[in-house]
């Protein structure tokens, strides 16, 4: 039911898929598969800096380990409800939370060795992120590959809190509107409506980008959902009710179709970038460093071509539409979306389960990249062919964050 055009764009949903599904998408799959690309460095031992972080399944020092069982009450064994059977649900929910959210952190040995040349300190004032200290001896690789973002079992109040606090405080939005709606709430809807049509187109270009990505995160659980965990096998596959409670248009009365359109507005905006980036990745001197020369010529080919596509797109989004105004507003408005921006990646520090912060921070990062991009085109231009490039960087975090995030769009 998602078609047509798109709000603030020239574009429209047949053209984006038709692109995406058999130009684009099978070449970038291959090159998010290689060494260079699979391998992200993240401190997942960062406290939550917003609130305490003592809910029942937060994590403090380890993979999600958070109901060891003798902590459990008590009450348990005395007969009133509100110990046993909520006390059991919450063991259970942890013990499910623990075993579907922990991260594998193993890494072969080559890898070892070749992470170590990839460390490469970054502390660009013009990052959109707040940026993990990858120096720091907390921070470690993750091979993603072996840790797909799926279904882990977080889920109600704690999962709910990390949104509400991303739409309520950081985003340019009407007091209002609560977000995010619960399945079959579209009071807000209207609201929202009358809002969109008397913001500027940076705000609401904002709000879209965090509703994309929220689509795009809840797409994904419910693509990968587990629909059998026996002590036998487990099975993951898409659980269509899942979908359906997030972006049915009757259950969520008008408010899903649209969320999956921001989806496709957030498509746009980081493959633009993409398209934009394209003489920093061109230079002789760049190369995807893993220590196999012929698979880093071959992969930095393969980049390259990507890159192309992106940029033979017929129908880009023009970010010259952003902050075009008055320059002093513009310069204003410009910083206040960057440090939103940087306040939603802090917010991943507080997600109770490895797994989603993993790959919350990794989203967040490559979004915030994909900003930058658009926002230095200017520095972009000025690249010399060879030397550094003093005016515009990015850290192989930033590079691998960048792909892998347009990859799960």
């Amino acid at each position: 039911q998602v078609t047509g055009h798109l709000d603030d764009c020239t574009c429209d949903v047949e053209t984006i898929d038709a692109f995406n599904n058999y130009k684009l998408f099978p070449r970038l799959n291959e090159l998010l598969q290689s060494d260079y690309f699979r391998y992200y460095k993240v401190n997942l031992k960062k406290p939550c800096p917003f609130w305490n972080d003592n809910s029942h399944c937060g994590i403090r020092d380890c993979a999600v380990k958070p109901c060891p069982s003798e902590e459990v009450p008590d009450g348990i064994r005395s007969g009133s409800y509100k110990y046993s059977e909520e006390a059991n649900n919450h063991a259970e929910e942890c013990e499910e939370a623990k075993r579907l959210g922990a991260v594998d952190g193993s890494l072969s040995k080559e890898t070892q060795q070749a992470v170590l040349q990839w460390t490469r300190h970054d502390d660009s004032s013009d990052s959109f992120c707040e940026a993990d200290d990858i120096s720091s001896p907390e921070a470690e690789y993750v091979d993603l590959l072996l840790n797909p973002e799926r279904y882990t079992g977080y889920k109600g109040p704690d999962a709910w809190k990390i949104w509400n606090s991303i739409y309520e405080e950081n985003c340019f939005k009407p007091q209002n509107v609560k977000r995010p709606l619960a399945s079959g709430r579209g009071e807000s809807f209207i609201y929202l409506t009358k809002w969109f049509s008397s913001v500027c187109v940076e705000k609401r270009a904002f709000y879209k980008l965090i509703s994309g990505l929220h689509a795009s995160i809840n797409i994904h659980l419910s693509a990968r959902y587990l629909l059998q965990d026996t002590w036998s096998e487990k099975k993951w596959g898409p659980n269509v009710t899942e979908f359906q409670q997030r972006f049915d248009e009757v259950i969520t009365r008008g408010e899903g179709p649209r969320r999956l359109k921001n989806l496709y507005f957030l498509y746009l905006i980081e493959l633009r970038a993409l398209s934009k980036v394209l003489p920093f990745f061109e230079r002789p001197g760049f190369q995807l460093y893993t220590g196999k020369n012929h698979q880093d010529v071959e992969m930095k080919t393969q980049l390259l071509e990507i890159l192309q596509l992106a940029k033979s797109f017929p129908l880009h989004f023009d970010e010259n539409s952003f902050f075009a105004g008055n320059k002093k507003e513009a310069a204003k408005l410009k910083e206040e979306f960057r440090l939103h921006f940087k306040n939603i990646s802090k917010i991943m520090d507080c997600v109770g389960c490895f797994k989603c912060r993993l790959w919350g921070k990794l989203q967040t990062q490559g979004l915030g990249t994909a900003l930058k991009i658009l926002f230095s085109e200017n520095l972009i231009e000025k690249i010399p062919e060879s030397g550094p490039s003093y005016g515009f960087q990015l850290t192989r975090q930033e590079i691998v964050a960048l792909f892998n995030a347009f990859g799960r769009l």
